[in-house]
């Protein structure tokens, strides 16, 4: 059964609730559905910042009309997107399947936008839960049917999330993920697209791989492979071969894929391979997938 961490510290305050809801900070990914409505709340992050998170819940409820006991889809946005555009891309189908979504802006060690895995974020996400039932008092969470879904690196901290909290989750899905950080430090230099990142993880993590190898693989999925084979979740994997971001997904997502399946998982594992860009149809296709494959949607 899954559980989830104390109420200590859940949402400090509602900033806004509309189906088209506004916000300070830019998202040139607009809502399109009236089937859903985004409730803007703040919470403390694991060094005492405020940190936002957007709550994606099905029109019908609110203040006036509390929820059943709902799904809750925890969603870790993808590297410097932000929570907004990544609550965003899940567009109408809580609606549709009558699920709640939570995106929180995150905190890494030192970066808000790049916390990559840090374990202290990692815990923040198990405490979703909890701080959207604090935030949104008439919001009722089944911690029977707590997923965790993410792209690129939401799709390496929802890894990281069922590798360190497996008890809390009842199924993930991890679209074009890294699960190798300690190799993808070193992989930021291929590419004019991604070079520049390496100063930053510096900066985040503290060190490169070779002055501060335990921090890399901390924030490697593939090192937390044994506790995943033994949680029972089910889990579905998104890598392509065409990705020119994480560009050696044969030594990522593969790998960790065949590396699992090496320990016999005691829960459902299915891969989903092929040739698109990195975090493309996300809206039109992934999620929805994702969504079905959770049995959140029909």
């Amino acid at each position: 059964m899954s559980r989830q961490p104390g109420r200590s510290q859940a949402g400090l305050a509602i900033a806004s609730a509309n189906r088209i809801a506004p916000h300070k900070r830019s998202c040139k990914l607009s809502p399109v559905s009236d089937a859903v409505r985004e409730w803007s709340i703040r919470y403390l992050a694991h060094n005492r910042m405020p940190r936002p998170a957007t709550v994606i819940v099905p029109a019908v409820y609110g203040p006036n009309r509390r929820t059943p006991l709902l799904p809750l889809v925890i969603s870790p946005h993808g590297r410097g997107t932000g929570e907004l555009y990544n609550a965003r891309l899940w567009d109408e189908l809580p609606g549709r399947g009558g699920f709640a979504v939570i995106s929180p802006g995150g905190m890494g060690r030192r970066l808000p936008l790049h916390s990559w895995g840090y374990r202290r974020q990692i815990d923040d996400l198990a405490r979703m839960p909890s701080i959207a039932e604090g935030a949104l008092p008439w919001l009722r969470v089944d911690t029977r049917r707590i997923y965790a879904v993410g792209g690129s690196m939401g799709g390496q901290e929802t890894l990281l999330l069922l590798g360190q909290h497996p008890q809390l989750l009842a199924g993930a899905v991890a679209i074009d993920p890294v699960t190798n950080f300690y190799r993808r430090y070193y992989d930021f230099a291929l590419s004019l697209l991604t070079r520049g990142l390496q100063a930053l993880a510096r900066f985040e993590v503290g060190g490169t791989p070779r002055t501060n190898p335990t921090g890399y693989v901390l924030r490697s999925p593939t090192h937390w492979l044994p506790q995943v084979a033994r949680s029972g979740v089910p889990l579905q994997l998104w890598w392509s071969l065409a990705d020119l971001i994480v560009e050696d997904q044969v030594h990522q997502t593969a790998h960790y894929y065949e590396e699992l399946r090496k320990l016999k998982p005691s829960g459902r594992v299915e891969a989903v391979t092929g040739y698109w860009a990195h975090m493309s149809q996300m809206r039109e296709r992934k999620l929805p997938q994702a969504a079905q494959w959770l049995g959140l949607i029909p």
